[in-house]
């Protein structure tokens, strides 16, 4: 039998961890990962017994993004197949995740890129490992992101860098930047997360339902949702550049691995990197 696409277990008492299990594709993001977790999230956030829940990968990263060599439709049923679907669905399941009840922490490690990086966005912690790699390379021939979280994260200056370069950043700059709260050694990672998921657990479920909502609801009064729902509008347009139209068409031609490659060969980083 083939193993889950998510593992599912309970670490300590209230506390829901969600391993994404595709370690032979840098858990990349398919249809059947994104259902199984967002299944299990609503689950998780239904559960009298659950306090907080932990999302992280397994093997070498935490996630590369989704999946471009697999077929992606809709998880997030409501979307009509309009111009601009896909960028108004993966909006709309990462907002799911934040209007949720229960809180919910990203341990990441290795890789976190593309919708890796929404995914990790769309938590209410992020805890990362000092030496992940955190980016959003799509920028350099496909698109803007889905879920614009730079300019949000880390503020203009940092954002726009990021979003003119597609360069990554190590988990100790992820937390400089603002994306992430803490770094820890990739060996202490998950005993340093699941201690922080642990005294989360310790206040009364109600109240951290409520502790959630008002930081949110700060965020949307500064303008937040509407701001990332406005720029996945200007994602979808991406797909319509001859740019990203040549690059996108390359994946029949070239296949998936040779494109990014041949993306990030001039920039020396992620499959590229000589180091």
């Amino acid at each position: 039998m083939s193993e889950p696409v998510l593992i599912v277990d309970d670490p300590a008492p209230k506390v829901r961890r969600l391993t994404l299990n595709r370690p032979e594709k840098r858990n990349a993001l398919n249809d059947a990962l994104r259902g199984a977790l967002f299944d299990e999230l609503r689950r998780g956030d239904k559960d009298a017994g659950v306090s907080v829940m932990i999302i992280r990968g397994a093997g070498p990263c935490f996630s590369a993004g989704y999946d471009l060599g697999s077929p992606n439709s809709d998880v997030e049923r409501s979307s009509a197949y309009a111009d601009g679907w896909w960028s108004r669905h993966v909006v709309n399941n990462w907002f799911e995740m934040w209007d949720m009840s229960t809180p919910i922490i990203g341990q990441v490690h290795g890789y976190c890129l593309a919708g890796g990086s929404e995914l990790a966005t769309a938590c209410d912690l992020v805890y990362v490992a000092s030496d992940a790699q955190i980016g959003y390379p799509p920028v350099r021939l496909m698109s803007p992101p889905d879920m614009q979280w730079q300019t949000w994260m880390m503020g203009l200056r940092r954002g726009m860098e990021a979003l003119l370069t597609g360069d990554s950043m190590s988990g100790v700059e992820a937390v400089d930047a603002g994306f992430a709260n803490r770094a820890f050694a990739s060996s202490d990672l998950e005993r340093e997360v699941l201690a922080v998921a642990e005294r989360v657990a310790k206040i009364p479920a109600d109240l951290l339902a409520l502790n959630k909502r008002a930081a949110h609801r700060a965020m949307e009064a500064m303008g937040i949702r509407a701001g990332i729902r406005a720029t996945a509008e200007i994602q979808a347009l991406g797909f319509h550049q001859k740019s990203s139209k040549e690059y996108m068409g390359s994946f029949a031609a070239k296949g998936v691995t040779a494109a990014l490659s041949e993306r990030d060969a001039a920039f020396g980083d992620y499959r590229e990197s000589n180091s």
